[in-house]
């Protein structure tokens, strides 16, 4: 079997590099695995379960390996992000891909696939946090902001503390959730503040990605070229962006993908978070071949 290669490339305002793991089947087609801000290494368990096909990730601009021009904007859009990867999927010089995007991911790929479905033949989007599509759109909307604002005031240990809470409560955003104090010692992390505003979630794409409001139009659209499938987690259906997958899927009117475990399901213990790998790659294999 041939060995993983990391590729660098040049697009507008970063150096993006990738991996692709050449697969041991017949089936031509690279699957993509997208998260964002997580890099490549959290699809390490996932990618190990598809060792058959063609597999590529990536980190995305301004985490790991992949650097933001200088003097370029510190927050970053969905729209660059899509614009990215079009980029690296044109790189790779094989057709449309499958392309499995989780969290902020999946609205990039959402971004992409409105822009250039072309570029895509099956996109399942797992959990986009896109706040703006659940029922309690406005008082999400004052979480996530509430969240970044927390963060650029006090520091990570805060911003951090309210976006777990955030991200793990059960059903409908209160509408005084973003006025509630969340300590940092809640969760373990730090309280006091290192002076840095750059972090890849709180600062740089929290804003961005939890706005973003999905073009269905342009989704419904892409339909006769790309095959969408919006998926949730069993244990995380009542989380925010499950929801946002809900009703993602009801405004496409798709039927909602419902994979094993949460959030994180695919995860084997990276960044020390367990989900359930093995059931999550049978589910999204199914998914994948229809």
């Amino acid at each position: 079997m041939a060995e993983t290669t990391t590729r660098t490339l040049e697009t507008a305002g970063a150096t993006l590099r990738y991996d692709v793991r050449p697969g041991t089947g017949a089936d031509p087609r690279p699957l993509l695995l997208v998260g964002s801000p997580m890099d490549a290494t959290g699809f390490t368990t996932l990618a190990s379960h598809f060792a058959d096909r063609t597999v590529v990730t990536y980190d995305p601009r301004g985490v790991g390996r992949s650097e933001t021009a200088e003097g370029a904007p510190t927050e970053i859009r969905p729209e660059e992000h899509a614009d990215d990867l079009a980029r690296l999927i044109e790189d790779l010089a094989a057709g449309p891909v499958e392309l499995f995007a989780s969290s902020g991911g999946a609205v990039n790929a959402l971004a992409l696939v409105a822009r250039r479905p072309e570029l895509v033949h099956t996109l399942v989007a797992h959990e986009p946090p896109a706040a703006g599509l659940v029922p309690d759109a406005a008082e999400a909307l004052a979480a996530c902001a509430d969240v970044r604002a927390v963060y650029q005031r006090d520091g990570w240990g805060a911003g951090m503390a309210k976006f777990i809470a955030l991200t793990s409560h059960q059903g409908p955003i209160p509408a005084d959730w973003a006025g509630l104090p969340v300590p940092p010692e809640t969760y373990g992390l730090p309280a006091e503040d290192d002076g840095r505003r750059d972090d890849p979630l709180l600062g740089r794409n929290m804003r961005g990605c939890t706005s973003y409001v999905p073009d269905t139009e342009a989704l419904k659209a892409a339909a006769g070229t790309t095959r969408i499938v919006v998926a949730a987690g069993e244990e995380s259906r009542q989380e925010l962006a499950a929801r946002a997958a809900a009703a993602l899927a009801d405004r496409l009117g798709l039927p909602l993908a419902v994979f094993p475990s949460h959030h994180g399901g695919f995860l084997g213990g990276e960044f020390g978070q367990q989900g359930a790998p093995e059931e999550f790659a049978k589910a999204l294999r199914t998914v994948l071949e229809g």
